[in-house]
């Protein structure tokens, strides 16, 4: 390693260009260096490197224990020899003396230069977990670079995230060099480096576009309850204000829908129920089969169960295309919801007052005349003990 090279500028260099911490540079510097020697030296020495921002050199020194009977020159030292260095030092004293690392040569640079590299790039690894580890739930932009077995690899600038198939919504095609906006899921160390995990399926991201256009949200006035989705073609979100005078509907729908509009296209065109929540269950479930109108609900808290009534020409309406309105509805609520049509329900109620039929009618005058025959049977018996007396 040519030591006439001023390391102090190589080192500002790295920091500025990488922004990594000064000090990690220093300690790859030094680690690169020892290696170089050690390899050298084949490991027979005792030796550190420390790095002179004076001169902008590393220096290399080489340690020895003062020792009554030497049994490895390279790691001791005699008694006599440690004087002529340092005349007060004892048996069991460790002497430093700084040696010439300017021979190392070529094999010693490169070793030097690769330690530099892989220290360089984990501190770079480092940087960009601790960046992103707190950003989860983070709606993030980013650029599509390519593709790996149908994920999507996305370039955020400073790192790589990837979006898994199964995250990607239906029917959305990119290809590469597309801006696209997702949200950061998971963030963890692997032995490639950091792995930022995006999504564009999870209903904390449709949440996260309310809250950025809807300033009540953010402020704290509305609250999002909950959000369930079938991504790419229909989602329900429940809201509730903490202000009286504001609508957490109207609020969310914006001045002639320009806040839900923006989250709509966002999403490429996926339609959104916002549902006025409630803490009466049954009215909750009501506004959560919007937009079907409902007629009776009976409910059965204990179970979490709920029979609704609507109007026959409201049935296909509340169920929804394959089930998927009645499918959300549950899933926003916590709640198992049976539909049925005003008519199914009025045909079971006549199946059931059908089962009256007349003998059940005659029931009572069976009951009368086994009455009839008891006081016959207990005037009987009375006559029997007059005639006795």
């Amino acid at each position: 390693m040519d030591t006439n090279v001023n390391l102090k500028q190589a080192i500002e260099q790295i920091v500025k260009e990488k922004g990594i911490d000064r000090q990690v540079v220093v300690e790859a510097m030094e680690q690169a260096v020892l290696s170089a020697a050690n390899k050298k030296y084949r490991n027979t020495r005792n030796l550190e490197a420390h790095f002179n921002p004076d001169t902008g050199e590393v220096e290399l020194f080489e340690y020895v224990v003062v020792v009554d009977e030497v049994q490895d020159s390279y790691t001791e030292i005699s008694l006599d020899e440690a004087h002529e260095m340092d005349p007060e030092c004892e048996i069991g004293d460790e002497l430093g003396e700084k040696i010439d690392s300017s021979d190392f040569g070529r094999i010693a640079a490169q070793t030097a230069k690769q330690v530099i590299i892989q220290k360089v790039r984990e501190a770079e690894r480092e940087t960009v977990f601790n960046e992103y580890k707190d950003r989860q739930w983070e709606i993030v932009t980013g650029q599509v670079r390519r593709f790996e077995r149908g994920d999507l690899l996305i370039d955020l600038g400073r790192a790589e995230a990837i979006l898994p198939s199964k995250e990607q919504m239906p029917r959305e095609v990119y290809r590469p060099g597309d801006r696209i906006r997702a949200m950061i899921t998971d963030v963890g160390m692997t032995t490639k480096g950091p792995q930022i995990v995006l999504s564009r399926t999870h209903p904390q991201m449709l949440a996260n576009l309310f809250e950025a256009e809807v300033p009540e949200i953010s402020e704290g006035i509305v609250e999002i309850v909950n959000v369930v989705r079938d991504p790419g073609s229909r989602a329900k979100i429940a809201v509730a204000s903490h202000d009286r005078d504001v609508d957490p509907v109207g609020a969310c729908v914006g001045m002639r829908g320009s806040r839900v509009q923006n989250v709509v296209s966002e999403l490429r065109g996926e339609k959104i129920d916002i549902i006025p929540w409630s803490g009466d269950m049954a009215r909750f479930v009501c506004n959560a089969l919007s937009p079907a109108q409902v007629t009776k609900v009976f409910m059965d808290e204990e179970q979490r169960t709920l029979e609704v009534i609507v109007p026959d020409d409201q049935l296909s309406l509340a169920i929804g295309k394959r089930g998927q309105n009645v499918s959300l509805a549950a899933r926003l609520t916590g709640c198992r919801i049976d539909i049925k049509s005003e008519a199914k329900d009025t045909e079971e109620e006549v199946e059931e007052f059908a089962s009256f039929d007349g003998t059940q009618v005659d029931e009572p005058e069976e009951e009368a005349s086994v009455a009839d025959e008891i006081v016959s049977d207990e005037a009987a018996s009375q006559q029997a003990e007059a005639d006795k007396e």
